[in-house]
C-alpha cells in the first residue's frame, strides 16, 4: 500500500552514483530507531529533511524497509535539524563548524536569513563577502536543482541524472527537456539516447516520431564512434537503428534524408568501379568525422607535395657525422630511416620496444640542430611527452598544449590561420592519435614543414575513432620504415623479448628464475585477486624495492568482474591506503593519498584522459578535492568527481602512452572476448622494469593466437591511396 512519510536523513549506508540508488537511515518522528529507506535520490546528505512516497516491504535478512517511489526535500524545522542540514555538505562554502556559528547567531530564522537577507551572514565570525557569494550561488543552485529533480521524477526519471541536466542547461533545463528531450543524448555526458527516450515517452512523444528517429540515428552513430568507427555501412546501420528504435524501416530511411539535408550526417557512395554497382553500398558519417577525414587526406597530400623548408645536408655524410657525435652504431633500417627523414616531407617510423626508435629520434634532432632548423616534438599524452623529453633532452609537449587549446576561446589556437612555427615536427606514440586530433594537428602544420610520425602500429588503436597511423602506413602515401632489429642491450630484457614473441604469435618464455618477466599460474579469479594484492603490497616492493603506489600498476583487460578495474581498485585501496574514507559518493570512496586517473579530456584544467595523480587534499566545506598531477595541483569541485576514478588498477586501453616501473596483468579465460594479441602486447610493453602475469596458460595462449582485432570502419586509407 502506498504511504507518505517524513523524516531526516541520519546516515547514508550505500549509494550508487551511476543511477542514484541509495540506502539510507531516516529518523522518523514517533520511532525510536531510524528506519531503512531505499530508492533513487539526488545527492542525499545527512541532515536533509524529506517527504517520501512509497511502500513498506519486509526483507528476509534486513527486516522492515521503506521503498521510495517519489520524494521531495523539505526545509528542516528544528534548530538541530537546520544546523545538521547546513553542515551536511549540500551547500558549498558551509561545513559543520560554520553551520554551527550561523545557527548560534540566527537560530530558528537561519534559513529565512539565507533566503532573504543573505548579506547578514557577515555578522557571523569568519564569513566574508567571498564566502557569502559562494553560499548564495550554492543556495540558488540547490533550489533550482530541486525544481528540475521534481519535474524529472514526475516523468519517471531517476534523480541521479538531475544534477547533470541542471549543470548543462541551468535555468533553461525544464524548458529544453520539454521542447526536445533528445537533445540530452548528444549534449550531456552520461545521459544516452535510452534515458532521453524514456523521458520523451513520458512527455507524450510517439514512438514513430521523426524527431525520435533522427535522434536515434545520431545516437547509434555516436555509439559506433565510441567503438572506433569513423563511418558505418548503410545497411548494417539501418539494422542497428531498427533494433533500438523498433519502428518501420520507412521511418528510419526518412529520418536519414532529413538529417543528411540538415548536414548532420554525410552519406557517401562506396561503389568505385563502373559496372560493379552494389545497392546501398554507402558509408554514413557523422558530419564532423567526414570533415576530419577528408581534410586529413587533403592536407597530407598537400604537405607531401610542398617544398620543404628543412635544409638537407648530404644524407650519407650526415649519418656518419651523427654516429660519431653520439658514439653509436646504427642498424641498416635506422640508416634508412635517417636518410628518409632528411629527404621526405612526411614519413612513418614504426617498431616495437628495443628497436631503436628513441635513438633514431635523437639522431634526427642532432642533425636538425646543426642546420638551425626550428624543431617541435609532441606526443598524444602527458606521460608520453614527458618520456620523450627525458629520452631526447629536448622539450616535448602534448599535442593539445602544442596546439594551444583554450576553453575561453573555445578551441585550438593553432590552426591554418595561425600555424605552428617549425621546419620539423616529430610526433611520438602516433598509434594513439585518433581522427579528430589528427585533423586539428594537420590544420596547424605549415605545408613547408617535415612531419615524422613515430609509433608502434601493433599496439591497440586509438581510444577515439579511427586507425590513423595504420591507414597512413597501408595507403603507401608516404615512406614507412619498420624497425625490426632488437638491440643488444634490449635483448637482455625478457620483457622486450617476450613482447616481440607475443607480437609474432609465439608464447612468451615462462621459465622461472631471476629476470624482469614472471608468470604466476592461478585459475580461480578469487585466487588471482589475492595474488595481485599480495604482489602489489608485499612481494614486489620487498624483492625489487618498488614503491607500491608510485611504481606498481595493475593493468586489466576489463572493468567488471572479480579482477576488473572496479573491484581491483576497491581491494587495492583497502590495502594500500587503509585510512578512513574522507568522501563517499556511492560506490566511490575517496581519501587523501588515493591514486586517481582522469577519464576524459578537460582542457580547462589541462588534464587529459589517462593522466594519473594523487589526492592531496579533500575540503568538505568548499567542496573541493586537490589532485597532484606530475607535481601540478589541480582543483576539482565535488560536482566534477565523475571525471576521476581510482587508479590502483586501470584498463589496458587507458594505459596507452604510459610506462610504469612494474606492471601486474591478470590473464584469465573469463576475459575471453578481450583476449587479443594486441591488447596483451600493449599491456606487456607498458612495463619498464618488471612484468608479472597472473592467470592461466590457456588464457595466455588464446590471447597470443588471437590476432583478429575488431574491424574499424574508416575511409582514410582509401582516400589517401586513391589520390
Amino acid at each position: 500500500m502506498i504511504e507518505e512519510i517524513q523524516g531526516q536523513i541520519d546516515r547514508i549506508t550505500y549509494r550508487n552514483d551511476e543511477n542514484g540508488y541509495t540506502i539510507a537511515k531516516l529518523k522518523v518522528r514517533g520511532r525510536r530507531e531510524p528506519i531503512t529507506v531505499l530508492g533513487n535520490f539526488l545527492d542525499p546528505a545527512p541532515g536533509e529533511i524529506l517527504k517520501l512516497t512509497g511502500e513498506w516491504m519486509n526483507h528476509p535478512r534486513y527486516g522492515e524497509q521503506f521503498k521510495v517511489s517519489l520524494y521531495e526535500p523539505l526545509v528542516p524545522a528544528s534548530i538541530e535539524g537546520i544546523e545538521r542540514y547546513l553542515g551536511s555538505g549540500l551547500i558549498k562554502g558551509l561545513g559543520p563548524v560554520m553551520a554551527k556559528r550561523i545557527v548560534m547567531v540566527f537560530g530558528q530564522r537561519t534559513l529565512d536569513v539565507i533566503e532573504h537577507e543573505i548579506e547578514r551572514l557577515s555578522e557571523v565570525e569568519g564569513i566574508g563577502e567571498k564566502r557569502i557569494e559562494m553560499i548564495r550561488r550554492a543556495w540558488e543552485e540547490q533550489k533550482e536543482i530541486r525544481e528540475v529533480m521534481i519535474f524529472l521524477q514526475s516523468h519517471g526519471v531517476g534523480p541521479g541524472y538531475a544534477t547533470r541536466i541542471f549543470r548543462h542547461y541551468g535555468r533553461e533545463a525544464v524548458s529544453v527537456v520539454k521542447e526536445n528531450p533528445y537533445r540530452m543524448a548528444t549534449d550531456i555526458h552520461g545521459i544516452g539516447f535510452l534515458t532521453a527516450d524514456r523521458i520523451a515517452e513520458k512527455l507524450g512523444v510517439s514512438k514513430d516520431s521523426p524527431t525520435r528517429a533522427e535522434a536515434g540515428i545520431l545516437y547509434v552513430l555516436s555509439q559506433l564512434a565510441e567503438d572506433g568507427h569513423v563511418y558505418y555501412p548503410y545497411e548494417p546501420l539501418i539494422k542497428k537503428c531498427l533494433e533500438i528504435l523498433q519502428v518501420d524501416r520507412e521511418v528510419i530511411v526518412g529520418a536519414f534524408g532529413v538529417i543528411a539535408a540538415e548536414k548532420k550526417i554525410v552519406i557517401e557512395d562506396l561503389n568505385e568501379e563502373p559496372g560493379t554497382f552494389v545497392e546501398n553500398n554507402k558509408a554514413v558519417y557523422l558530419a564532423g568525422f567526414h570533415l576530419c577525414e577528408t581534410n586529413i587526406a587533403g592536407r597530407l597530400r598537400t604537405l607531401i607535395r610542398t617544398a620543404m623548408s628543412l635544409r638537407t645536408p648530404d644524407p650519407a655524410r650526415a649519418v656518419e657525422w651523427v654516429k660519431k657525435r653520439l658514439a653509436i652504431d646504427l642498424a641498416e633500417k635506422q640508416v634508412e630511416a635517417l636518410t628518409r627523414a632528411l629527404k621526405d616531407k612526411v614519413m612513418v617510423i614504426t617498431g616495437g620496444p628495443g628497436t631503436g626508435k628513441t635513438t633514431l629520434i635523437s639522431a634526427i634532432l642532432q642533425i636538425a640542430a646543426r642546420t638551425s632548423a626550428k624543431v617541435l616534438l609532441a606526443a598524444p599524452t602527458g606521460r608520453a611527452a614527458k618520456r620523450m623529453s627525458e629520452t631526447t633532452g629536448h622539450e616535448a609537449k602534448t599535442i593539445h598544449r602544442l596546439l594551444e587549446y583554450s576553453m575561453q576561446r573555445a578551441g585550438f589556437q593553432k590552426n591554418e590561420m595561425n600555424p605552428l612555427e617549425c621546419d620539423l615536427l616529430v610526433v611520438d606514440e602516433a598509434s594513439m592519435i585518433d581522427t579528430l586530433l589528427m585533423y586539428h594537428l594537420l590544420k596547424a602544420v605549415p605545408f613547408s614543414a617535415t612531419l615524422i610520425l613515430v609509433g608502434d602500429v601493433h599496439q591497440l588503436p586509438s581510444v577515439g575513432a579511427g586507425s590513423v597511423l595504420k591507414d597512413i602506413i597501408e595507403s603507401n602515401i608516404a615512406p614507412v620504415v619498420k624497425l625490426n632489429e632488437i638491440f643488444r642491450q634490449a635483448r637482455e630484457s625478457r620483457i622486450i623479448i617476450n613482447a616481440h614473441r607475443i607480437n609474432q604469435g609465439v608464447l612468451p618464455s615462462l621459465d622461472d628464475g631471476a629476470g624482469d618477466f614472471f608468470f604466476i599460474e592461478r585459475e580461480d579469479p578469487e585466487e588471482v585477486l589475492k595474488v595481485i594484492v599480495d604482489l602489489a603490497r608485499n612481494r614486489i616492493p620487498r624483492r625489487f624495492g618498488f614503491d607500491p603506489l608510485n611504481d606498481v600498476q595493475v593493468l586489466t583487460p576489463m572493468n567488471r568482474g572479480i579482477v576488473g578495474t572496479a573491484n581491483l581498485n576497491l581491494e587495492l585501496q583497502k590495502i594500500l591506503n587503509p585510512r578512513e574514507a574522507e568522501l563517499s559518493r556511492g560506490g566511490k570512496s575517496l581519501k587523501v593519498g588515493d591514486k586517481v586517473m582522469q577519464i576524459r579530456n578537460n582542457y580547462d584544467k589541462e588534464v587529459f584522459n589517462g593522466d594519473i595523480g594523487r589526492i592531496v587534499k579533500i575540503d568538505r566545506e568548499d567542496q573541493e578535492i586537490v589532485v597532484l598531477f606530475d607535481g601540478r595541483p589541480v582543483v576539482y569541485d565535488f560536482s566534477d568527481l565523475e571525471e576521476i576514478v581510482l587508479a590502483y588498477a586501470v584498463s589496458v586501453h587507458k594505459s596507452q602512452g604510459s610506462e610504469y616501473p612494474a606492471v601486474i596483468i591478470p590473464v584469465l579465460t573469463q576475459h575471453y572476448v578481450l583476449l587479443q594479441r594486441n591488447l596483451l602486447y600493449t599491456a606487456v610493453t607498458r612495463g619498464k622494469k618488471l612484468v608479472v602475469l597472473v592467470g592461466t596458460k590457456k588464457a595466455l595462449a588464446i590471447a597470443v593466437k588471437n590476432n583478429r582485432t575488431q574491424k574499424r570502419y574508416t575511409g582514410l586509407r582509401r582516400r589517401l591511396a586513391g589520390n
